[in-house]
């Protein structure tokens, strides 16, 4: 028996026994199949899980995806971070909707046509979603292969990338692709992990190489980590009847598609004036600056987020433009129907207390 055909035979034994009862894997759907490995993407398991299920009750086919509206679905995936991910979905979505009948086609041509749908998350629902002989490489299946074949190379190289997908290209052939694929990825997940590989418990530890070189701590070395980019903005606190201001962003970006407060990017030394301008320029009418009402801080993977919130009174309706699609006028509670961040949902909540507590202390009596 070849190496590679010990491998495959091995690692779906092991699977058929030791494999995580997650929700999709009990489906064969491909749509809920798909939905799952867009979450999955920089995602840990035990977060995506209530966020499949909720998202999967309330658009359980292709077609009520299409359907709804983008801000309902970025509502949905609130704390799941690269909104990016579900824009692409809604997008696939409605070209599905209106060009492949509501249905995934079979294809993987096809299927990379689709938003979204790179080579990873191709082979991902090809293979486990339609039994096709396609690969795929993602950070688990990267660290088992770069020990088991002693791949070397950092995280990005190109010469790495390529000979790990030719590898997991020649181990997916064979029976039950999918599940081959999967099996790859849950043995990085559980066993072949990064700081604290379980080598003793793994079932192909005789075939590698990083072990029998004594380097399974040393391979793949670790992806270097930029430093994070610190981002400062101003918010703006319009208040009316009770209602707040909120825009819609354009659909790009880091927070593309998402409403918030209107908010502008400053300088790390900006004054009231910079402030000022920055806030004009966002809402595209004349406003006046009023008093801070406190800041939001918040820590993304490559980026720390300052929020600093500002009382401010626009002197016409804030007009449309390349920053933001729409403006709305909500009360704080139905925001929650709006797709936003968790960031600005937490500006939000932090400019209604303020909100509240001016509106208290004029209501006190003089004494």
């Amino acid at each position: 028996m070849s190496r590679t055909t010990d491998v495959r035979a091995t690692l779906l034994a092991w699977f058929d026994g030791q494999k995580r009862d997650l929700p999709w894997r009990r489906t064969r759907d491909p749509y809920a199949i798909w939905v799952s490995e867009v979450m999955l993407q920089q995602t840990q398991v035990a977060t995506v899980i209530p966020y499949w299920r909720r998202f999967m009750d309330r658009f359980p086919t292709i077609e009520s995806l299409a359907a709804a509206p983008l801000a309902e679905v970025l509502s949905l995936w609130r704390g799941l971070g690269y909104y990016a991910r579900a824009r692409n979905l809604h997008r696939a979505a409605k070209t599905l909707a209106a060009n492949f009948g509501g249905k995934l086609p079979e294809d993987p041509e096809q299927l990379s046509t689709l938003p979204g749908f790179g080579r990873y998350t191709t082979g991902a629902v090809a293979s486990i979603a339609f039994d096709r002989e396609l690969p795929l490489v993602d950070g688990n299946v990267a660290r088992v292969l770069s020990r088991l074949f002693e791949v070397e190379g950092a995280p990005g190289d190109r010469r790495r990338e390529r000979r790990l997908w030719s590898i997991a290209g020649k181990l997916v052939r064979g029976e039950r692709p999918g599940d081959f694929n999967q099996a790859l990825m849950e043995l990085g997940a559980v066993i072949c992990r990064s700081d604290d590989p379980s080598c003793l418990l793994c079932p192909v530890r005789s075939h590698c190489a990083a072990l029998r070189a004594g380097r399974e701590h040393e391979l793949p070395p670790p992806r270097a980590r930029p430093s994070r980019k610190h981002l400062k903005f101003a918010v703006a606190v319009c208040q009316q009847n009770g209602d707040v201001l909120l825009g819609m962003r354009e659909e790009k970006g880091l927070f593309g598609g998402l409403w918030e407060l209107p908010s502008a990017e400053l300088s790390a030394r900006a004054g009231p004036a910079q402030v000022l301008a920055a806030l004009r320029g966002a809402l595209g009418t004349s406003i006046r600056l009023g008093g801070a009402l406190g800041s939001v801080r918040r820590t993304l993977t490559h980026r720390e987020l300052e929020l600093d919130l500002y009382r401010v009174t626009a002197r016409s309706t804030p007009r449309p433009g390349t920053r933001y699609q729409e403006f709305r006028w909500v009360s704080p509670g139905d925001a929650d129907r709006l797709g936003m961040s968790t960031a600005m949902q937490r500006a939000l909540d932090l400019a209604a207390r303020g909100l509240r507590d001016a509106a208290n202390t004029h209501a006190q009596p003089d004494r």
